[in-house]
């Protein structure tokens, strides 16, 4: 390796070249640091507003498509990615510029932070203040205000079990043996208290978790639950709640305005994926001042595919139920089986149908 000729010999002067080198070399990685922070920050701009451009469209111009909703959902997820990547390009940077002394440091332009929930208990935690002045010593303080820093944070679950004792009693007397009842269970020789039971279906119906991965979550927290027990709870409570389907259901299928739509999801079954529908019928008679709640109901059917066929072979007759003329709408005021954005939806024979779809359709 060639040594340069114009190295000083003195020990000193090479020690404050090689500080000076360094100095440089901080100052080159932290500006570094900043450009890429600054770059990152961009990337995380455009896709947020490229993602807010999306919604908007599809607010205003009402996209038919569900491929546009999966779309959305991919914009987000790169969001989310830019998103992070921005904010350890930022924390880094910042440790770069503090090793030197000449480089702006910069810092991310965030919005404004919503405060939290007021109906969020609120801990409040006092810090021991001083008893002496910092600047002269003397001990007289008084009070004058104070600073609160809110922070967000949640409780982890916590897994309990409740030891009902039914105690046993005799009598002198008669020598009967006397004993409170035995308490209420949801489901008949349960084991399982109804928070437990509301989370395991919550996760399956609202959060779309299989039983499968709620029962590795939950042997991971220490609680081994197998699959077989987990499926006989869900089954239990659905004959349960099958009174309340039904009350819902009378409800929805009343209305004189009912909205449908047809929705296809694979399911997946062995060895191949089959293809299930779910049907969804809305009454929401709130835009044209009706005093009945809004309700939702929610029918599903899975379609297995017939062997040498590609396409789902339909296990009942289904019909269609396209968007009524605008004067049937007005004379009748039905408007049943369509969609916000206009489609058709099919109907399944098999499915009680709303009363409002056997009424007979009014002269023109």
């Amino acid at each position: 390796m060639k040594v340069p000729d114009d190295l000083p010999d003195d020990v000193a002067a090479l020690q404050a070249a090689l500080i000076a080198e360094r100095a440089r070399a901080a100052r080159v990685a932290a500006e570094l640091a900043v450009a890429k922070a600054k770059a990152s920050d961009d990337q995380a701009l455009i896709a947020h507003q490229r993602l807010q451009i999306a919604k908007l469209t599809r607010e205003l111009y009402g996209q038919r498509s569900e491929r546009r909703v999966q779309l959305l959902d991919q914009m987000a997820l790169v969001f989310e990615e830019l998103e992070t990547s921005a904010t350890e390009d930022e924390i880094t940077a910042e440790r770069a510029v503090a090793d030197t002394t000449d480089v702006a440091a910069f810092t991310r332009m965030r919005p404004a932070r919503q405060p939290f929930p007021e109906h969020l208990p609120r801990e409040r935690v006092v810090e021991p203040g001083p008893t002496v002045c910092q600047c002269c010593g003397s001990p007289r303080l008084r009070k004058l205000g104070e600073d609160i820093a809110e922070t967000l944070e949640v409780i982890p679950r916590q897994w309990k079990v409740i030891q009902r004792v039914r105690e046993k009693f005799t009598c002198r007397d008669c020598e009967k043996i006397s004993q409170a009842p035995a308490p209420f269970h949801v489901l008949a020789r349960g084991w399982a208290g109804p928070s437990l039971l509301a989370m395991i279906l919550f996760e399956k119906f609202g959060q779309h978790q299989p039983l499968n991965r709620q029962a590795e979550r939950y042997t991971r927290e220490g609680v081994p639950l197998s699959l077989s027990t987990l499926a006989d709870q869900v089954g239990g409570c659905c004959a349960v709640l099958a009174p309340l389907i039904r009350r819902i259901e009378q409800h929805v299928f009343a209305a004189e305005r009912l909205h449908s739509d047809d929705t296809t999801v694979p399911v997946l079954a062995t060895g191949k994926t089959d293809t299930g529908r779910c049907w969804v019928y809305v009454r929401d008679d709130r835009p044209f001042g009706g005093p009945a709640p809004a309700a939702a109901m929610f029918r599903r059917r899975i379609w297995p595919a017939m062997p040498g066929s590609s396409r789902p072979t339909p296990m009942a007759a289904t019909t269609s139920c396209t968007r009524p003329t605008a004067s049937w709408v007005r004379s009748s005021r039905q408007r049943v089986g369509c969609t916000p954005a206009g489609r058709s939806s099919s109907w399944p024979m098999s499915l009680p149908m709303p009363a409002a779809r056997h009424r007979a359709r009014p002269p023109a």
